[in-house]
């Protein structure tokens, strides 16, 4: 994947100064909000509280937040990431060891932002407190992306606007059907 120079040379820019400016304690928080949010964990169990706390508006919550993260899912990893064929940021670039801790795919997108911000955007307008309390750690995955060396900042950009994407589709589907077939 080749981006314009200005683009490349800002992510250098800004991936280096995420890598050396976070200081090591909140780097430790970030990456235990990224190991819940690892495989979904951290969203599959915010739609299980928010269903079994929140009634009709909890479960409606849940299934929105679901549902638009397995679109941003499919998208950012299924479809972008086969497309793109960006390296992950060089290992030297971090004075600590988790970037050598990171999978192998294709660095752009941000699949775990991208599920991050479709599961708390999707949720949001059917309950805003539950989606302002997702908000933090769905900030949190986005920069530890970053910070961690698993990213550059274009690819969690991208990830976010795919999680958009995936909560506006999800929110607008049933809709869309229901003006189709009635």
């Amino acid at each position: 994947m080749r981006l314009p120079a200005q683009l490349r040379d800002t992510d250098r820019l800004l991936t280096r100064r995420a890598a050396a400016g976070i200081p090591p304690g909140v780097g430790k928080a970030l990456s235990a909000v990224e190991e819940m949010a690892e495989s979904s964990k951290l969203w599959c169990g915010a739609a299980t509280a928010m269903a079994w706390l929140g009634g009709w508006r909890g479960r409606k919550a849940a299934a929105a937040g679901l549902g638009a993260l397995v679109v941003a899912q499919l998208v950012s990893n299924g479809v972008c990431k086969q497309l793109a064929d960006r390296p992950r940021p060089p290992k030297e670039w971090f004075p600590h060891d988790e970037a050598d801790d990171r999978p192998d795919s294709s660095s752009f997108p941000s699949g775990h932002t991208a599920a991050a911000v479709a599961f708390t955007a999707a949720v949001a307008p059917t309950w805003p407190a539950a989606g302002a309390a997702c908000a933090v750690p769905a900030a949190m995955v986005a920069l530890e992306r970053v910070q961690s060396g698993a990213h550059y900042p274009s690819d969690v950009a991208a990830g976010a606007v795919i999680g958009l994407a995936g909560a506006w589709l999800t929110h607008r589907t049933p809709r869309l059907v229901l003006r189709r077939w009635l």
